[in-house]
């Protein structure tokens, strides 16, 4: 039998579901439940090497809760964001999830270890265990202070978003839009500007995927590292507001960043409409631009697994192999297809993080 192709996923939500579901986390992890959209067993299946694992604060309930996927699912449409959450409500959420991620090394050592550092990520892949890097999607756990910033660090924190697309203290996010444009208000505030030149020091990639325009520019003025937007499609594509544009992708390009392909549904459609059943063509047309636009070396996938409505072909992990057959049948060589797969994920972690 022929082993699946090595594939390195810049984003994933699998910390929220284990976080958030009924079903013990010993099945969910280890079990053969066929929940969600990951598990151990299957992103061995799948040839998942590694990840970009997701710390993310759901926002507080304080009514009836709004469904957002059905509102997503026929455009026009333009949500209301979530309040702003302090870092006093959200930093034990945060440590739970954290502690999740640590407790999956600690059930699996032969199969998972946390990597803070590119030779952390390879040695992990070249013995055979998933590399799990450690992810914070919007920094409100993080206090003005920033002294937090330290702690997760130590935890193994090597990836941040300023911002999901509520606002923080640091800065503001892209309203879930279609047709929307990026857009959408003021940047970072002083402390975003003071968080970014912090991950800077400490060599936490600094995520742009949910942050508004004004937002990257002051990234791309401020970081000396690569930009990365770590699950983010082509505006050109689909005009939704989560998506960049042209000339996003140009700062992305300059700086020798990098962009993930976001499989939801909203995201790649081009009239908006989140249709499971739209097939392959809609990402190959999105990884087609966003090559035109970046170069063969600075696109990867980021899939949101477990968080987002995909694509029936793809399905889960397991159908990530689908998804390269079929960018090589769409005309990607061998060569291409792994550095989509893994390989341009691995450059751009080596270029990124410290050693």
């Amino acid at each position: 039998m022929t082993s699946p192709l090595p594939y390195f996923d810049g984003h994933n939500d699998y910390l929220l579901r284990l976080m958030t579901s009924d079903t013990p986390r010993e099945d969910l992890w280890l079990g053969d439940t066929g929940q969600g959209h990951l598990d151990l067993k299957r992103m061995k299946e799948a040839g998942f090497v590694g990840g970009l694992f997701a710390v993310f604060v759901p926002p507080v309930q304080t009514g009836e809760a709004t469904d957002f996927m059905a509102l997503m699912a026929n455009p026009p449409y333009d949500l209301p964001l979530p309040p702003l959450m302090t870092h006093d409500i959200s930093q034990a959420t945060a440590m739970t999830m954290v502690g999740l991620l640590h407790w999956m090394e600690r059930s699996a050592p032969e199969d998972f270890a946390i990597c803070r550092t590119p030779r952390d990520i390879r040695a992990a892949i070249d013995w055979g265990r998933i590399a799990g890097v450690l992810h914070m999607e919007g920094a409100e756990a993080i206090g003005p202070d920033l002294d937090a910033l330290y702690l997760f660090h130590e935890m193994g924190l090597r990836s941040l978003g300023p911002v999901w697309s509520r606002p923080t203290i640091f800065g503001h996010g892209v309203p879930m839009r279609y047709p929307g444009d990026p857009d959408t208000g003021p940047g970072l505030t002083e402390a975003g500007k003071d968080l970014v030149r912090l991950c800077n020091e400490l060599g936490i990639l600094i995520d742009l995927s949910h942050l508004n325009a004004a937002g990257v520019d002051d990234v791309a003025r401020l970081s000396d590292a690569p930009l990365v937007a770590s699950h983010s499609n082509a505006h050109a594509v689909c005009s939704s507001a989560r998506n960049l544009t042209d000339r996003q992708l140009g700062q992305i390009r300059d700086s020798g960043g990098m962009v993930g392909l976001n499989f939801a549904t909203f995201f790649l459609a081009e009239d908006g409409v989140s249709d499971p059943a739209m097939g392959f063509d809609p990402m190959l047309r999105h990884l087609d631009y966003l090559m035109e636009k970046l170069g063969e070396d600075h696109v990867g996938l980021g899939s949101d697994f477990d968080g987002a409505v995909i694509p029936e072909a793809i399905g889960d992990v397991t159908g990530v192999p689908r998804l390269l057959e079929a960018m090589a049948a769409h005309g990607y060589g061998p060569k291409l297809v792994s550095k989509l797969a893994c390989d341009n994920w691995l450059a751009c972690l080596d270029r990124t993080l410290k050693p």
